[in-house]
């Protein structure tokens, strides 16, 4: 079995390099100034140009307009738009239309009635991203560092691939790989040492905790990194 490992929220050439030499498949970059992940257009275009081939570069947006995607893959030139926020099936498909890249579209999960809304997306997105549901208080969208119930994604039958993410660590990623079968987990502040600072020994755990439970090399992916 292959699995995709993504680190999320990258914002220093320094944890950035760390996260490609633990074997990262995707690296993802925070395009949303309300957290502690953003970086602006000039530090994406400086942390592009350094992961070359290395690993698939995935631009994270929340309800972004055109002008703003524009601007970010200019900047980032991402092979993955990641969208985070309140799109609808419609707009996954106007955007994949306009920009011609690769969508993967994240679901806030917290009850089973939160999956119903999969079979409209598995449609228009190449990849889906399961996170914990925000606290209604919260400013962003996303898991906010917290799982949840893995047990809701057992037995899923899903027509594109998926990922989990929310709350995962070095410490729990296994489990939650034993429980869901995603083919890829994605970790954001569960190798941090503080909002929005990575922690380069908890990123080279948790890729090497992942790698161990899933019994698998590099996924196939990085066959064709661009």
């Amino acid at each position: 079995m292959s699995l995709l490992v993504k680190i999320c929220g990258l914002s220093t050439p320094e944890t950035l390099e760390a996260s490609l030499a633990a074997g990262a498949d995707m690296v993802g970059f925070v395009f949303f100034p309300p957290s502690p992940r953003h970086v602006g257009l000039g530090l994406a275009r400086e942390l592009g140009q350094a992961v070359r081939r290395r690993a698939v570069k995935v631009a994270l947006t929340v309800d972004a307009d055109d002008a703003t995607l524009a601007n970010i893959i200019d900047a980032l030139e991402p092979q993955v738009l990641q969208l985070h926020g309140k799109e609808s099936v419609a707009r996954l498909r106007d955007i994949k239309q306009r920009f011609g890249l690769p969508v993967m579209k994240a679901i806030a999960v917290e009850t089973a009635a939160d999956l119903a809304v999969l079979p409209g997306y598995a449609t228009a997105a190449e990849r889906i991203l399961f996170d914990a549901r925000a606290p209604k208080d919260a400013t962003r969208p996303g898991g906010l560092g917290r799982p949840f119930d893995w047990h809701l994604l057992e037995h899923l039958k899903l027509a594109v691939p998926f990922m989990v993410s929310g709350g995962l660590d070095a410490g729990n990623v296994a489990e939650a790989l034993r429980v869901t079968g995603a083919g890829g987990v994605d970790v954001s502040s569960g190798v941090e040492r503080a909002p929005g600072v990575k922690d380069i020994e908890k990123i080279r755990a948790f890729v090497a905790a992942a790698r161990a439970a899933a019994g698998a090399a590099p996924s196939p992916l990085t066959a064709s990194r661009a």
